[in-house]
Parts: structure tokens; sequence; C-alpha cells
């Protein structure tokens, strides 16, 4: 399959023969799985870049609205590591290199739908599901979008790198800019 952008979109399972797969150990099997390998270089792919560059778009149409000034002595707190490093962190290699890299193994997960996986459909919807125990309604169906967007470069790269590299950016812009002045301040 061909995207908008002339690169070839291809899933792990799609880049492993049958023998390849024999022959590897259970470890790298289990890394493919998790999509923990670096398959190709995605900080120079014009996709991803867009993706990246969408972030600090959507930073500044808030910041019109919603800017939340906060001291320089909590950015490097542990609550805004937490929230901008680790959670990310932590739901990437749960949600993309888990579940979806699961649901990825099924050939009719495998199957898109606007140029979006079904296993990403699930996962997203998993995410924002998961962000209910801890925020509103409101708040969990803001997070679909941007987790269709990493779950789309998880399935672009077979990896879960260029998706934790996207969610540690856009948490830590929008807590910078926009939610950082009350989390921060509280915790």
């Amino acid at each position: 399959m061909r995207t908008s952008f002339g690169i070839q979109q291809m899933s792990p399972q799609q880049k492993l023969t049958s023998t390849d797969v024999g022959e590897m150990s259970r470890s790298a099997r289990v890394m493919a799985l998790l999509g923990l390998q670096y398959t190709r270089p995605f900080h120079r792919d014009a996709l991803f870049l867009f993706l990246f560059t969408l972030g600090p778009t959507v930073w500044l149409s808030i910041v019109l609205f919603a800017l939340q000034p906060h001291p320089r002595h909590t950015l490097w707190s542990p609550v805004f590591l937490s929230v901008a490093l680790w959670q990310p962190l932590c739901e990437e290699l749960l949600f993309r290199g888990v579940i979806q890299g699961y649901l990825l193994q099924s050939r009719s997960m495998q199957k898109t739908w606007f140029g979006l996986s079904i296993s990403n459909l699930l996962t997203s919807c998993l995410f924002s599901l998961a962000h209910l125990a801890s925020h509103s309604i409101s708040w969990s169906l803001l997070v679909f979008l941007p987790s269709l967007c990493f779950g789309f470069v998880r399935d672009r790269f077979g990896s879960v790198y260029p998706s934790i590299v996207l969610h540690v950016f856009y948490n830590t812009g929008y807590f910078l800019l926009i939610g950082g002045g009350t989390l921060l301040n509280s915790g």
C-alpha cells in the first residue's frame, strides 16, 4: 500500500518471512512483537515530521485561550517528569507495544480503514477508555486523535520508538504551555 507521501507502508508481519521467524531467537521474536526494534530512520520520514509539527500547531492554537504560566523550578520536578516522560513511555510500551503488537498478529487486525489499521483503532479506543480512570469524559475523548497518530507510526515503522518520541513530545509541550501550571503546582 502506498501513502500520500509516497512511502511504502508495511506491517511488521509483512516484513518477516516464515523462514526469518523460524531462525529468530525467542527474545528476538518478542522484541519484534512488541515493536522494540529499530527498522528504519523514522526521524527522516515526511509523515512522521508532519505529525511531529502537528503538536506545536495545536499547542499554539490552544495557548491563545488557556495559557497557564508555571514557575521554572517545577520544570524538572518528579511530577513533571512523570507526565512528560515516564507516563508516555509506559503507555506506549503497554498500548502500542503489547496490545497493538498482539492484535497485529491477526491478519484481520492488519486490515486498514482510511489508512488506519483495525488494531490501531481498537488500541486507541482502549487508550481513551483507560484515561477515564483519572480524567473526564471530554479529556478521554480528546486523547483518541493523538492515540491514532501514535498507533499509525507504530504500524508504519513496525516499532514503538516513533510513537514514544511523539507521545513524549506531545505531553511535554502540552504540560509546559497549557496544563503545566495547574498540574505542577498541585504536586
